[in-house]
Order: C-alpha cells, then sequence, then structure tokens
C-alpha cells in the first residue's frame, strides 16, 4: 500500500516512527512533519521546558552530532535513527508539512495518491480535503483514553486528575472535529507517581504502535476493521496555564526529569 505518515519533529514521534516505519518496509511510505503542535501559546516556565526536552535537545543539539557521526547508519544497527538518517527507509526524504489543508498541499497529498494515512502527533487539524483522499481513511494514535481525554496533552491531564492508568486511542478521523472518530483499540500504561509527564509520554509508543501495525495487517489483508463509535461523554483540553503546572507540583509530580530523558537517549539513540 501507499502510507503516508503524519507527525510532530519531536523526541516522542521520533521514537514511534523508529517503531512503526520498519515494520512496513513492503509498503510505499512518505513521511511529513509538522514543526509544532498547535497554533501560538502562552509563554510559561514549564512549557518552554517542555519543548526543550521534547524539541530542541533532540533536533538541534543530539541529532546533528548522530548525524555526523553516522552519515549512513548501518541497517543492522539496533539503534533508533534520527530523522533524517529515516530518509533511507522512505520513498521520498522526510518533509515539513506546517500547511497541509492549503490548496497546494492538498494536491501534493492527492498526487501521491496514499491508500492510508497514519497520524501520530501531528500538530495541525485535517480538514475534509485531506480526509477524503485515501481509500481506507486516516488513522490517529491518539496519546490519550478516549473519549475521557480529547485533546492536547492528555497525559497531563490524566496525571493531574489522579488518573491511576493513562494509554493511548487508536481511532479513525472522519471530519475536523478533534479526537471524535470510531476507535479501533486501546492501550493502558500504569501511572508511576515516581516518574515524570515526558517518561510517561514516551512509554505509550510500544504498544500504540503495535495497534497501528495489527489495523495495518488488517487492511492489507482485506479484512474487517472493527469499530466502535465514542459517545458523547468525554471533554476537551487544552495547553495547561500556568495554575494547572502549580497544581501539578503541588501534587508532587514532575513535568520532565533529566536523567530520565538522558537514559532514554543513552538506550534508543547511541
Amino acid at each position: 500500500m501507499k502510507i503516508i505518515v503524519l507527525a510532530n519533529r519531536d523526541i516522542a514521534s521520533n521514537y514511534a516512527l523508529n517503531l512503526l516505519i520498519p515494520p512496513l518496509s513492503g509498503h510505499d511510505v512518505s513521511v511529513f512533519l509538522s514543526s509544532k503542535v498547535g497554533g501560538r501559546v502562552q509563554s510559561i516556565p514549564q512549557l518552554e521546558t517542555l519543548k526543550f526536552f521534547e524539541q530542541s535537545l533532540f533536533n538541534q543539539l543530539l541529532s546533528p552530532i548522530i548525524n555526523d557521526l553516522y552519515p549512513k547508519p548501518l541497517t543492522s544497527n539496533s539503534k533508533c535513527k534520527t530523522f533524517e538518517q529515516m530518509n533511507e527507509w522512505l520513498s521520498q526524504p522526510i518533509k515539513v508539512l506546517n500547511k497541509i489543508n492549503s490548496i497546494e498541499e492538498v494536491d501534493r497529498i492527492q498526487k501521491l495518491k496514499p491508500d492510508l494515512i497514519i497520524s501520530i502527533r501531528y500538530g495541525n487539524i485535517l480538514k475534509d480535503g485531506v480526509i477524503q483522499v485515501p481509500r481506507f481513511g486516516v488513522l490517529n494514535l491518539h496519546s490519550g483514553l478516549l473519549p475521557e481525554y480529547r485533546g492536547v496533552m492528555a497525559t497531563f491531564w490524566s496525571m493531574l486528575h489522579g488518573e491511576k492508568t493513562i494509554g493511548t486511542t487508536l481511532h479513525y478521523i472522519e471530519n475536523s472535529s478533534i479526537d471524535t472518530g470510531r476507535v479501533v483499540a486501546k492501550t493502558r500504561f500504569e501511572v508511576d507517581k515516581k516518574k515524570s509527564y515526558l517518561w510517561h509520554v514516551l512509554q505509550l509508543y510500544v504498544e500504540g504502535v503495535e495497534r497501528i501495525l495489527n489495523t495495518v495487517s488488517l487492511i492489507e489483508g482485506n479484512k474487517r476493521v472493527d469499530t466502535c463509535p465514542q459517545g458523547n461523554s468525554g471533554q476537551y483540553f487544552s495547553f495547561p496555564q500556568l495554575d494547572d503546572f502549580l497544581e501539578f507540583e503541588n501534587k508532587g509530580l514532575t513535568l520532565v526529569n533529566e536523567g530520565e530523558i538522558i537514559d532514554f537517549l543513552r538506550a534508543q539513540y547511541y
């Protein structure tokens, strides 16, 4: 099949792509990245810290070093690849695509004739012009349990509200409403209050990507993909405000732990 993968230019998306793309080697895969999630948000110190560890540390510091050390990574190397190194897996080099709903970019998507679009952490809301292109639809891996936690940073809100489990929801994007489509599968992961928010986010993608791959196999084999509607319950969450971060900290929860992230990068990338 021809598959387009939409992701964000951050460490969690990169890790998810490393889990997703190699098993799709029998397919024609293209990847497009958003530069960030959502529009302009208020400058809050906690969000700036999170942005550094999610994006700047990986994209501006670590990736250039890895690319210089391993300009042609060995396919036998079990370590994760940077975005630039992934190009050897793809039908075309990875491109940044921040205006996917524009006439020009919809035309670009149409010319690729994708059978399926997969979205993981992509930063823009898809409109009908894109959604209607792939014959097998658009699958989105939401990093939260639906319908309870729609929107942005679902794991943060789940932890803030004292949920004992977090998870992912694989669902179809059927229109431009956010995180409302038919559910294909869910994963669940027990919250460890000693670990940070970002640590929890990174843990979600092993099982989450597995659900994507299972669904791709069903589609490829012309088998039915069972789904269920979400219903009208749940709530939409936007970016946390300063008071939310302070409440998070007052509950003894941690947004980012430098040691955890360094350990993760060392184990997965170098």
